[in-house]
């Protein structure tokens, strides 16, 4: 019984199959096989068609002009390739796709073109994803910043005995905004110092208690001083004239 999977015009993305030729599958018949009219990669207008509406033999297909199938490879039982091919003359031919057959699933073979959009597709389809769940883990806070928030962190957390985090006054985020603004203020509007001039002390007298006093003897009074005597006047020494 055949199965076709299609899935659009996409001939990369279908497989087909006839469960009832598996078990006879040689490389005598898997041309006959491939050109059963429910597998969707057989071109019905190919020289094998014409060839096997008149009862010919595939030799006949070097003589004709157009599009053929041919078998490229074989492995028995299970690996069979087969090439799709424009034929020019007998000896030129131009190969258009590659069908290959294991275990009696039909699939195409890939171009070059197609194998490299595949790989960057798979590649930036990754890298997106990656972006993608890591924007996820980010954390955002005014007061602290951004850090990541992972999910096995939570895990550690819980499973981790709790013990009492002193928590910091301010973050290294927080000192250095409230330093840039109050650097600003300062240069906006700079201090201005007055000097206070101090009052002079006035000095303060203790009161001792009459208790306390010192009670000091009478000094006796000692011999009189005589008066001093008056000293009589003498004239002035007399002036003599000088010899010449």
């Amino acid at each position: 019984m055949a199965s076709v999977d299609l899935r659009g015009n996409n001939l990369l993305g279908i497989s087909w199959v006839d469960s009832g030729w598996v078990p006879i599958l040689n490389p005598s018949n898997v041309l006959e096989y491939f050109s059963e009219r429910s597998n969707p990669f057989y071109d019905r207008t190919c020289n094998n068609e014409v060839v096997k509406m008149q009862r010919l033999t595939l030799d006949h297909l070097n003589q004709m002009v157009g599009v053929e199938y041919i078998l490229l490879h074989a492995q028995e039982p299970i690996l069979y390739i087969i090439r799709k091919q424009q034929r020019q003359s007998p000896t030129q031919v131009i190969p258009l796709a590659d069908y290959y057959i294991i275990a009696g699933v039909v699939y195409q073979a890939p171009d070059l073109g197609s194998v490299i959009s595949s790989r960057l597709l798979s590649a930036v389809h990754g890298i997106q994803s990656a972006f993608d769940e890591a924007m996820s883990f980010c954390r955002y806070h005014p007061s602290k910043g951004y850090w990541w928030h992972f999910k096995d962190q939570e895990e550690r957390e819980r499973v981790k005995p709790k013990s009492k985090r002193k928590e910091e006054p301010s973050s290294l985020f927080q000192r250095q905004r409230v330093d840039t603004l109050l650097l600003d203020l300062r240069n906006k509007f700079p201090p201005t110092f007055y000097q206070v001039k101090k009052e002079p002390e006035v000095p303060v007298e203790t009161v001792k208690p009459p208790e306390e006093r010192e009670t000091k003897p009478p000094v006796p009074p000692g011999p009189a001083r005589p008066a001093p005597q008056p000293t009589p006047n003498k004239p002035p020494p007399e002036k003599r004239a000088r010899l010449q």
